[in-house]
């Protein structure tokens, strides 16, 4: 299905789930009910008119953020919540995960290193699959020994009638979206779930055995609770080290000396550039990482001034001949407002390659692309880039002649830049060429990049 399908099934399924919260609610705790699911106050029509027109007027960028809301506020049946989940998680393009990785997957996994726990295990099922299926369940006063959970806890955990493969089979789990198997995958080896590392990485490794044949790989991302915690990323991704170090906000070449060549440590020896050298961790750099560190810096007491003079800094290392940089600079910010402070910051004017010599003593060809318009580093090692393209990218003759090799060059870097794991988005400069135009266009395509990464604010 397309993108404009995954977000029409899921408007649907959203019309058809907050139909009822009219009959819930007086007309008075309508309005905040819409407010906390994130959708637009309607005052007038009845109570069904009101959902209605704000689900109407909700824009296709904010579903997912409804569906989440609406998950986390009210009460529904499993089969409702998969479908709604299945439509949420399809808006960020998850990866592909064939049926024959699956199915192999499966019979690699031993059955004891799966369940550990039996009762953590079958709460790890019920948040991804329909257990209580017994239609006639509710006609008896004793446990169903028909349903799904029955016959699970009957085969898996009490005997080993079912392998693994069959226990996937009748979860349904082969034929599952790509989003819920991957969830599923990760969760299945979370240390909440196994309370052991030593199977956590066992396990781990085993379903990487099949998933790299995918081109993907369960990769250790961080903590939880002191377990390790595994994410399944593009192996492209996964081949990407942490970030050392990020020199940035600056339009001038900076100064660089080796302190210590054997680790790689720098030092900026120029006062116009920012170096951030704290540990990068899984999250990215976000805002509150980037206001923290810059607090510590200036040693400044109060976290609002902060704020207001990390913003002036990064906003004046933008070049004053580049209109579209600065309105995407600020544009991005008065977006997201208060919710930039758990979003990822976004770093102007960062160096991606240095050269102590010059490119007249080094050759025109030795740093294709030296400086990055704006790098979001975000969650899980991934890399973005964002660049406006004034016509000096692609003219000369101050944009009077077509230039070919300058057109070349640009998307020679392009290349590498993608095969060293960056994705990069351009933009032309005209599309940002005034504040309102900036706005319109980000407002829409923010929202849609953060879903593609999978990135959030509450990580």
């Amino acid at each position: 299905m397309t993108k404009d399908g995954d977000q029409m099934g899921l408007r649907r399924l959203l019309s058809d789930v907050t139909a009822g919260l009219g009959d819930q609610h007086t007309h008075k705790t309508l309005t905040q009910a819409l407010a906390d699911l994130g959708m637009p106050s309607v005052e007038e029509g009845s109570k069904r008119e009101r959902v209605e027109r704000s689900l109407a007027q909700t824009p296709d960028s904010r579903l997912p953020h409804v569906a989440e809301h609406f998950l986390h506020t009210q009460r529904t049946d499993a089969p409702t919540r998969n479908l709604l989940q299945d439509a949420m998680w399809a808006t960020a393009s998850p990866p592909e995960i064939p049926l024959r990785t699956r199915r192999e997957l499966a019979r690699a996994v031993d059955p004891e290193d799966l369940v550990q726990h039996g009762a953590r295990f079958m709460a790890l099922l019920d948040r991804f699959w329909h257990l209580d299926d017994d239609p006639l369940a509710g006609w008896s006063l004793s446990p169903s020994t028909r349903s799904l959970r029955a016959r699970v806890e009957q085969h898996f955990l009490r005997s080993t009638d079912w392998t693994t493969e069959e226990l996937f089979e009748q979860l349904g789990t082969f034929e599952a979206g790509d989003a819920r198997f991957a969830r599923f995958a990760e969760a299945s080896v979370a240390g909440d779930v196994l309370l052991d590392e030593t199977v956590q990485r066992r396990l781990t490794a085993t379903m990487n055995v099949h998933l790299r044949a995918a081109g993907l790989e369960l990769r250790e991302t961080g903590t939880v609770g002191g377990y390790p915690r595994f994410t399944l990323v593009s192996v492209q991704l996964a081949h990407a080290r942490t970030p050392k170090n990020v020199i940035f906000a600056t339009p001038s070449k900076p100064d660089i000396r080796f302190l210590s060549a054997v680790d790689n440590d720098i030092e900026v020896v120029n006062g116009d550039v920012l170096s951030y050298d704290r540990t990068i961790t899984d999250d990215g750099i976000r805002w509150r990482d980037l206001q923290s560190w810059w607090q510590d810096r200036e040693h400044l007491a109060d976290a609002g001034e902060a704020k207001k003079s990390l913003y002036a800094r990064l906003f004046a290392s933008l070049p004053a001949n580049s209109p579209g940089q600065r309105n995407l600079f600020d544009s991005y910010h008065r977006i997201l407002g208060a919710e930039v402070y758990d979003m990822p910051a976004l770093l102007p004017e960062v160096w991606l390659h240095w050269d102590p010599l010059t490119v007249r003593e080094r050759g025109p060809q030795a740093l294709l692309r030296f400086r990055m318009d704006f790098l979001l580093l975000l969650p899980h090692g991934q890399r973005v880039v964002l660049e406006v393209d004034g016509s000096q990218h692609y003219t000369r003759d101050r944009g009077r002649i077509p230039d070919t090799t300058k057109y070349a060059a640009m998307v020679a870097a392009d290349r590498d830049l993608r095969l060293s794991g960056y994705e990069v988005y351009r933009f032309g400069h005209d599309e940002l060429r005034d504040e309102t135009a900036a706005r319109t266009l980000l407002e829409a395509f923010l929202p849609r990049l953060f879903q593609h990464h999978d990135v959030t604010g509450h990580r």
